[in-house]
């Protein structure tokens, strides 16, 4: 006979493995460094700014 087997504990177990898979897929897919973050945010300020540079404003626009 085998033994026996509480299967509340046994979900939770398998739960709780799934829930750290998904936090180390989540950790990779979204977890970015503070200079990471800091880069991208100039990159976006220098692109608005070189297209703000670029934009016709005045009388004469169409």
């Amino acid at each position: 006979m085998g033994d026996v087997v509480n299967l509340k504990r046994f979900k939770r177990r398998i739960e709780r493995e799934q829930s750290a898979k998904q936090a180390d897929a989540n950790r990779v897919r979204f977890g970015r460094t503070k200079s990471e973050r800091v880069m991208d945010e100039r990159r976006a300020k220098r692109t608005d700014d070189l297209l703000d540079q670029h934009r016709i404003d005045g009388e004469d626009a169409p």
